[in-house]
């Protein structure tokens, strides 16, 4: 493998998500040139959103800024779901419907014929972020994703840390409460059945069923089905009081899951991305409160809790830093 891309080479990302697809073309300083987004429709199952994948590669490759196929060095794809990065096997994904050792990595591999590489998607976007965003310069971090689900990226002595299998960073899936409701991943009380986006979308919908005075409703154009982390959020901004306290709650329970990232890996950066991290302070405050009162005064002390800084391109971005990351590599 080479050791560096050539210069002025590109590099393909994508964020492949529960809800969204995005890609991009971008050079080695993470200036990007092109993109495309669009739905997952994860429901239709793995045939149907690889293929859209494979579309939206084709469309940031159409790009006037793409000139030839010899622009590109790589692809990096960050995949929601447990992925065997050695392998590029996704072999399970709560999110993607259906997705149980599906072989993405080996699939593009044959559609577009470049180094292909493949990880977790919050592991991605906290390489992205350590290489072009907030943790630039921190050897210990944990990033994690507040979206459709809750994933995390551990970054420990500036390495990203995978575990013995590659699964390393499953945080969302840590068990907070034994009585809790069911995830989707099938077990128990997860973290992510409390403090993810559809957690929140969950607990309003149960709100608004039982018949609670809020405006939430009036922001998803009166239906039901169309309430969401974003509608709930709306309506906190427009001083819905359900709404401010369901946030309040769901950052009570991010605060829970932080407070035992905080005991295990004394970290000195934790940083909250994703779509749901859109809500600010609204959302951390009370999860700061919580690590506060309920972790260990040294760890404590010494981590700072904060947004990240790359948005909604920390996925995309991220891909291209793994695919930066495996090229610096010395040959084997």
């Amino acid at each position: 493998m080479k050791s560096s891309n050539k210069q002025g080479q590109l590099i393909l990302g994508v964020d492949l998500g529960g809800s969204k697809i995005s890609a991009i073309a971008a050079d080695a300083k993470a200036n990007i040139k092109a993109r495309d987004d669009r739905d997952t429709c994860a429901e239709q199952g793995p045939e149907e959103v690889i293929a859209r994948v494979i579309q939206s590669i084709k469309q940031v490759m159409a790009s006037p800024r793409v000139t030839s196929p010899a622009d590109i060095a790589g692809i990096g794809i960050g995949a929601a779901g447990v992925c065997e990065a050695a392998s590029g096997v996704i072999t399970a994904a709560p999110n993607l419907p259906g997705w149980v050792n599906v072989p993405l990595r080996d699939i593009i591999q044959r559609e577009f014929g470049f180094p292909i590489y493949l990880d977790n998607d919050t592991n991605v976007a906290a390489l992205g972020e350590h290489c072009f965003g907030a943790g630039v310069g921190i050897d210990n971090l944990i990033y994690v994703g507040l979206g459709t689900g809750i994933g995390g990226g551990i970054i420990v002595n500036g390495q990203l840390y995978h575990g013995i299998s590659g699964a390393a960073g499953e945080i969302g899936h840590m068990i907070i409460d034994v009585q809790g409701p069911r995830c989707k991943c099938g077990n128990i009380g997860c973290w992510e059945a409390f403090a993810s986006g559809t957690a929140l979308t969950a607990a309003a919908v149960r709100q608004i069923e039982a018949g609670a005075q809020t405006t939430i409703l009036s922001f998803a154009d009166g239906d039901l089905n169309k309430v969401s982390a974003e509608t709930v959020f709306l309506a906190a901004e427009q001083g819905d009081r359900l709404a401010s306290d369901l946030i309040r709650l769901t950052g009570y329970y991010l605060g829970v899951g932080l407070v035992n990232l905080v005991n295990i890996f004394n970290p000195e950066l934790i940083l909250i991305g994703g779509g749901v991290s859109q809500m600010g302070q609204l959302l951390l405050a009370p999860a700061a409160e919580v690590v506060k009162e309920r972790a260990f005064e040294l760890p404590a002390r010494a981590v700072r809790i904060e947004l990240a800084r790359l948005g909604t391109d920390a996925g995309v971005l991220g891909a291209v830093a793994l695919v930066l990351e495996k090229m610096s590599r010395p040959s084997s």
